[in-house]
């Protein structure tokens, strides 16, 4: 009997933990995830979107529209700030981001701030904004390499019932 076939990629396997981490953001409209990786394929922090510790969310406003103040924008951190921010000063120098969506301008600096040197997304569904397009200035002046993920799984289904383990 040989080894099993269909298993995850190493790439598909962090950019799942990315994506079961943005499962935990309470935002309605927009849930994601990051998990930084080591050269050696060692989880060193995962993070979401969501608001600071200490800060309900039943407090603070979720929309999209509206006065700055009544929206989620001024408030909430975004998945990669807190997988860097979660690390607790881990040295980063050489890891990989893994992200569904291509980082924002804040978040660019801290990615290339902290020394990580890969940002592996899903989506670059806001490729025209002057935020995304400020980032991919930013990574391309600090030398992040930038791939966008083709995975080779459409869909990967968890079961918490024992018998499919």
């Amino acid at each position: 009997m040989g080894k099993r076939e269909g298993y995850l990629s190493w790439d598909d396997y962090f950019m799942s933990v990315a994506l079961l981490s943005g499962k935990r953001s309470k935002d309605p409209n927009t849930q994601v995830g990051a998990c930084i990786v080591n050269k050696n394929n060692i989880i060193e922090s995962i993070g979401y979107n969501g608001l600071p510790k200490g800060c309900s969310d039943d407090e603070f406003p979720w929309d999209k529209e509206g006065e700055t103040l009544n929206t989620k924008y001024p408030f909430v951190v975004h998945a990669e700030l807190n997988a860097i921010l979660n690390a607790k000063g881990k040295d980063l120098s050489g890891c990989r981001i893994y992200v569904a969506l291509f980082p924002c301008n804040e978040c660019a600096k801290a990615i290339i701030q902290s020394g990580i040197s890969e940002v592996i997304y899903l989506s670059d569904k806001y490729a025209n904004t002057d935020s995304v397009k400020a980032s991919k200035l930013m990574f391309k002046c600090a030398g992040v390499k930038l791939n966008q993920l083709e995975a080779t799984h459409e869909k990967i289904e968890l079961s918490f019932d024992v018998k499919d383990i």
